[in-house]
This record gives structure tokens, sequence and C-alpha cells, in this order.
């Protein structure tokens, strides 16, 4: 697999704990006219080093930030434990439907509305994604291709995905979409065009 999301670290690090199954994207400004598009169902996740991450993500995950900040790779290196599944995606236009996913996930309130207000217009990009732990961790030197404000990138090496094993098991991670779907209404589940 090649294809990877740029998310940040601790925001990996909570759906390959199967601490959420989510991700709220608004999209980068490298994105183009268009903004954030979901394009791929299967994608690495590239954990990004995004300074203020900390300061925005509740005080538990703040923690858990601390434990995992000294065994994150350097500027130049980076590092692929996992990889995703779309489970399915929806455009959210309804600030209190985002609000409402607030127990789903690490990121502040403020954080999400933030995102929900910037750009061109009031919506965020929801993923729902099952998490799987590579075999083997992969790391490569970060190319400065790879850098900026843009959602996806493409690894300039294959990375091995077979034998992962998924954070959470079918029966967990159904619950899980049934409680999202319970919130949002039923996930898209192709591709946009």
């Amino acid at each position: 697999m090649r294809v990877a999301f740029k998310e940040w670290a601790i925001v990996v690090d909570a759906l390959l704990h199967g601490e959420q199954i989510l991700i709220l994207r608004k999209g980068g400004i490298r994105e183009g006219k268009g903004g954030f598009k979901v394009e791929h169902d299967r994608f690495l996740l590239f954990p990004t080093l995004f300074h203020q991450q900390r300061e925005s993500v509740i005080p538990r995950a703040q923690q858990r930030y601390d434990q995992i900040e000294p065994t994150l790779p350097g500027e130049h290196e980076l590092r692929f434990e996992c990889h995703v599944e779309l489970a399915g995606w929806k455009e959210l236009e309804d600030l209190n439907q985002v609000r409402d996913l607030q127990h789903l996930h690490i990121w502040k309130p403020e954080v999400i509305e933030e995102r929900f207000d910037w750009g061109r217009g009031q919506s965020i990009s929801l993923l729902a994604v099952r998490a799987f732990r590579l075999a083997k961790p992969t790391t490569l030197e970060m190319l400065p291709e790879y850098g900026g404000c843009k959602s996806w990138i493409e690894t300039a090496e294959e990375i091995d995905t077979s034998g992962s094993l998924p954070a959470l098991d079918d029966e967990a991670f159904s619950e899980r979409i049934e409680e999202l779907e319970m919130l949002v209404g039923e996930l898209e589940t192709t591709l946009p065009c």
C-alpha cells in the first residue's frame, strides 16, 4: 500500500487503540477549490507532528500524548504503524449533529467547531474507519513532497499490510458503527465521483 492519509499522531494513536473510529476533516489549504474529498477506501495513516495537537485534544488524550511523545520519530523520519479501511463517510452540515459526536472522539469541541466554520462553507467530512495495526511498523525518510497542508500523499515505497490485526473485533466495531449511524444517519459506502 502506498496511499496515506495525514492525521495528528495522537489521533492515529486513538484510532489504533480503538478509542475512536472516526476522522473529522475539513481539508487543507493545498487541496484546491473543491476542498477535501474522500478518495480512497483503504489507506495508511500518516502521523503528523503538528505542534498544537496536544492543546487541541481532551485532557485524557493530552496525558496519552505526553506518554507517546518521547517515542515519536524525529522530524526527518516517518513511521507507519497502521492502515484503515473506510466503513463509510458523510458530509455533516449541521453543527448540532457534529456536537453530538463529542463523546466519540478526542478533539476538543472548539477545535471541531473551528474546523466546521473554516473555509467556504459550514460543514465537515466524517470518515468512519476500521484501524489495523501493521504486523511490522515501517519507518521511511520524511521527504519534502510529503509536507504541506494536504490530506493525501503517496509514499515513495510500498508498505506491507499483510498480517495486520484490527484494533477492534468485528462485534465491537459493528456496535460503534451502529452508534455513529444513530447520531448522523446512514453513512455513504461508495466513494464520490
